[in-house]
């Protein structure tokens, strides 16, 4: 019971610190909901939450260590993200790039096509494989919706700062007779570019981080399972209630450090700009 109540404290502890740092360095520690998170748990994230569990469970019959299980469950969900993520950030980029061949597509279809509309139905067979559903979703919408309303929805759908910039253009654009709305396109897809351009450096200088990252990680691994497994006797410490605050404060102090490290290695997004055609005072 001792050991139960220590444990609760020092996770405690760990929030604390953690909602502190957080506010001196002016980081969010929860970014926004999403109006997708609202329709419950995918079946990767009830995957994970159950690898967790089994993990946890494993480690505490082995250990006896109810801190131990707790770390070990948290650290199957931190450790992939932490030492990981090449897939995510190669799909923000090509989702990037995506989005400026669209925007490109829309502009030259504006020349030949009879109205916005028609533009947007005819980048459908050929918009990039990267946000081919949302267009495709966009073209379903237009059956039934107004254009603002179908092009708000869609950049919901895409869920990025540029594509919000060119949705703000199309909708702006269908309420009020852009003039020179060509030319705007040409400069949101050069923008669009230029920030895939961006993401590209910083990943590639940020390898080093990564690497290191890596390296923390497994030596620190390895190292706990050469000990659990080779000289048990070593670690029998922590089995007392003293050695489980211990092993909490070291676990904590660890998850700080792997927290500072995939800080270090994550890209800020700027905050997503989007048109909002409902909202009090908009032009109809």
């Amino acid at each position: 019971m001792e050991a139960v109540v220590f444990a609760v404290l020092a996770a405690g502890v760990g929030v604390g610190l953690l909602i502190t740092i957080a506010g001196l360095t002016g980081r969010e520690l929860f970014g926004p909901v999403r109006s997708d998170s609202l329709r419950g748990p995918s079946s990767r994230s009830l995957g994970r939450a159950a690898i967790a569990v089994a993990v946890g469970l494993l480690a505490l019959i082995a250990t006896g260590w109810i801190v131990g299980a707790v770390l070990a469950a948290l650290a199957s969900l931190a450790v992939p993200r932490l030492v990981g993520g090449k897939a995510a950030r190669q799909q923000a980029i090509t989702r990037t790039e995506a989005i400026a061949s669209w925007t490109e597509m829309i502009r030259d279809s504006i020349v030949a096509a009879s109205g916005m509309e028609e533009a947007i139905v005819a980048t459908a067979p050929v918009a990039p494989t990267a946000i081919a559903p949302e267009v495709r979703a966009l073209v379903r919408r237009l059956e039934h919706d107004r254009l603002p309303d179908a092009l708000i929805a869609f950049g919901d759908d895409l869920q990025h700062p540029s594509g919000d910039l060119v949705v703000a253009a199309l909708v702006i654009a269908s309420r009020l007779e852009a003039s020179d709305l060509s030319s705007l396109l040409s400069r949101l897809a050069e923008a669009t570019r230029g920030e895939a351009r961006m993401r590209i450096r910083v990943d590639v200088g940020r390898t080093r981080v990564r690497t290191a990252t890596k390296v923390i990680v497994g030596v620190v691994v390895c190292a706990v399972l050469f000990l659990a497994i080779v000289n048990r006797d070593y670690l029998s410490v922590y089995d007392t209630a003293g050695g489980q605050v211990v092993l909490a404060f070291v676990g904590g102090t660890f998850a700080l450090g792997g927290w500072l490290l995939a800080r270090m290695a994550t890209i800020d997004m700027p905050e997503r700009f989007t048109a909002r055609a409902a909202g009090p005072g908009a032009p109809t």
